[in-house]
């Protein structure tokens, strides 16, 4: 069983050791962080997650109740209330818990906060078209792709490809229903 809580300043030194190579950085955190991931970088992204009022993003770290250790993170953020939308990033899991389907839960944990508690219409997400394991989980969750952004990224003289992908409020009202 997993719960999430807070990320936090004492979260970042497992984050730096999980973060990997400048591919996998861009990888999983999209181009707001740059190799190599640094606290300062970590500081900037959680004070941006913890401003008060009207916040624009929501940080979280995925703790495993069974060993009460932190197993993942993931962002609901660019929260806009009037058009009531939002974006999951930084989604990242131990080394340990890859292919497990963690990836999934933290997916669906994501959404249901933000439809259900949040009241969002639309929650969208960008993964390189590469990535085939995390398309497979997102396209699982209810997740459709809305289009390809053609070679939005430069690494190491090679350019990348993302899938823009989205899942509507009544599409997730629709997923929920026929699990009951």
């Amino acid at each position: 069983m997993y719960k999430l809580k807070p990320f936090e300043r004492d979260d970042f030194p497992t984050i730096i050791e999980w973060s990997g190579d400048e591919r996998f950085l861009l990888q999983w955190s999209g181009p707001s962080l740059k190799y190599p991931l640094d606290e300062n970088q970590l500081e900037k992204l959680l004070d941006g997650a913890n401003k008060e009022g009207n916040s624009e993003s929501l940080m979280y770290k995925v703790i495993d109740s069974h060993c009460n250790e932190m197993v993942g993170i993931i962002a609901l953020s660019r929260l806009n209330y009037k058009h009531r939308t939002g974006r999951i990033g930084k989604v990242l899991t131990s080394p340990t818990m890859r292919g497990k389907g963690l990836g999934k839960w933290m997916m669906k944990e994501m959404c249901r906060i933000g439809f259900e508690e949040l009241s969002l219409h639309r929650i969208s997400l960008g993964v390189f078209d590469f990535n085939e394991g995390a398309i497979r989980c997102y396209e699982k969750v209810g997740f459709q792709k809305d289009g390809l952004l053609r070679e939005v990224v430069q690494v190491d003289g090679e350019y990348w490809n993302m899938f823009e992908m989205s899942m509507l409020e009544d599409e997730w009202k629709d997923q929920v229903s026929k699990k009951r």
